[in-house]
Order: C-alpha cells, then sequence, then structure tokens
C-alpha cells in the first residue's frame, strides 16, 4: 500500500502495523497502564523498536459507555507525547481524536502525521476544514451513535452495505470540504455500534470496500468479540484471538492494523507473507 504524508508517502507490501498508546486512565484493555508520561514513552519506544509503523497516541477514551472529556485536558494528554515520539523515535504518529482544535495542535505543534477521527468527521464541526488545511490523511471510522451509546442494541438489516453507505456519504463530505481522495483512510469500526455477528461479517467480507480504492484500517486488537469466540474474558489475554483475525483481515485487504501487542503483530505477519508467497 501506499500511504500519502503531508510530505512524501510510505509504501509498504504488508499491511503498517499501528501500535496503540492508550493516555488515558480508563480504556477498556491497558487500565490506565500509560497514563503518565513515562510510562506512555517507555511503552512507544518498545513499540518503535518492536517494528510499528504508525504510533496511535489517543487521549480520549472510546470504549463502550465512555463519556466525553474537556478540550483542554485531552491536549493536555496527548501533545507532550506526541512531540517526544516524533523527537525520540521518529516513527509516524496518529493522533486519535474527534476535536479539530486537539488534531491542530498535535500536527502543528507536536508534529503527529495522522488524524484519526472516530466519528469520521461528525462531532467537531471545523474538523474537516481543519484537516484540509493540515493536509494530512485522515481515518474515517464508522460508528453507530457515540461510545457513550453506541453499544446499546445495535442493529442492521445488513452491516457491510450500510457500512459501504456511510463510507461513500463521509468520503463525498470530506471531498466536498477540500480533503484530497488520496489522504483518506477507511476503518469499518469493528466493535464500535457492532454486535457479533456484524463483526464476523465486516471482517470476512472487507473486499467489499476496495470499490473505494482507500486503504482500509482494522483494529481488532483483544476486543470483546474476540473473547465471546475464543473463550477469553481478559482483553489481555486475547493475543492468539487478536493475531488469528488480523492475518483474516490482511487476507481480506486490511492496509493497517491497529495493535496492543506490536512485536507479536510484526513477527506474525512476517510468518504470513512467507507461507503466502
Amino acid at each position: 500500500m501506499k500511504l500519502y504524508l503531508r510530505n512524501g508517502f510510505l509504501e509498504k507490501e504488508d499491511p503498517l502495523v499501528m501500535g496503540i498508546l492508550n493516555v488515558t486512565p480508563d480504556s477498556f484493555s491497558d487500565a490506565g497502564r500509560f497514563f503518565e508520561p513515562e510510562a506512555a514513552m517507555a511503552h512507544a519506544r518498545t513499540m518503535a523498536a518492536a517494528g510499528a509503523d504508525i504510533i496511535d497516541v489517543g487521549g480520549e477514551s472510546s470504549r463502550p459507555g465512555a463519556a466525553a472529556i474537556g478540550l483542554d485536558e485531552e491536549i493536555d494528554r496527548v501533545l507532550p507525547v506526541i512531540s517526544r515520539i516524533k523527537e525520540e523515535t521518529g516513527v509516524l504518529v496518529s493522533v486519535d481524536t474527534c476535536k479539530e482544535e486537539v488534531a491542530h495542535r498535535a500536527v502543528e505543534e507536536g508534529g503527529a502525521d495522522i488524524v484519526n477521527d472516530i466519528s469520521a468527521l461528525r462531532f467537531s464541526e471545523r474538523m474537516a476544514t481543519v484537516v484540509a488545511e493540515l493536509d494530512v490523511p485522515v481515518v474515517l471510522m464508522h460508528i453507530l451513535g457515540t461510545p457513550e451509546t453506541m453499544q446499546r442494541d445495535p442493529s442492521y438489516a445488513d452491516v457491510v452495505a450500510e457500512v459501504a453507505d456511510y463510507f461513500q456519504e463521509r468520503i463525498d463530505y470530506a471531498l466536498g470540504r477540500g480533503i484530497k481522495k488520496e489522504k483518506i483512510i477507511l476503518d469499518p469500526g469493528i466493535g464500535f455500534g457492532k454486535r457479533l455477528e456484524d463483526n464476523i461479517a465486516l471482517i470476512r467480507h472487507l473486499k467489499r470496500f476496495a470499490e473505494f480504492e482507500l486503504p482500509l484500517l482494522v483494529g481488532v486488537s483483544r476486543k470483546s468479540f474476540l473473547g465471546l469466540l475464543g473463550g477469553e474474558k481478559t482483553p489481555e489475554k486475547r493475543e492468539a484471538e487478536t493475531i488469528a483475525a488480523n492475518l483474516v483481515a490482511a487476507r481480506n485487504g486490511a492496509a493497517i492494523l491497529r495493535v496492543h501487542d506490536v512485536d507479536a503483530t510484526v513477527r506474525a505477519l512476517k510468518v504470513w507473507r512467507s507461507l503466502a508467497e
């Protein structure tokens, strides 16, 4: 795949590995282990050394039922960490936010390379304009409702078709506000307002989204539906389930894999590529 950045591009045959760095006290998986800046930086360095192509820094939890936090608090959480990652590792950084001011400062002051917006530019009035001005890649994710409401009885007649329709609408919206098509990345939002059967259908039918001719980001890491499939109740113990789902996603066209376990994912992709050739 080819990822078009603000200046230049990154090209790689295998899926890019995006390491998750939650600088929050309430994430569903790591339970605040990296909330403190030094712990966050130690983990960022570990992921960079393991081969992460991108580190995704988020200061606001998007776990089911999570409430929003204030602008200043989110900036205080993410900006110092993003700046240090860029200075100390040189790895690409994405900022996981729905707020245009956080996105703007993360890119202009912190050096972030990508904006990862779970709302697909819907939660913040000027986010699309800001992203267009910054000229950075943006992830447009499908979500049903908000993190606080998304798992309250989600329902679809045809989840794959409905997500595809959503993608088309959000792509048109982004293009209409000056975002370049080559800067758009799509994310079907596994686990974001989805039932078990919806998550399964989306992963099985990722190739349906190839019609958009845009990179596809998939985030399945440690999620609850994997626990339902594999039987493991503790999120951080779902490494095997996560790798299995990621390899299926890679086979079906995922260009970016968003994961907690960078080292295991990088090694699994090496074996997958060797055996698939």
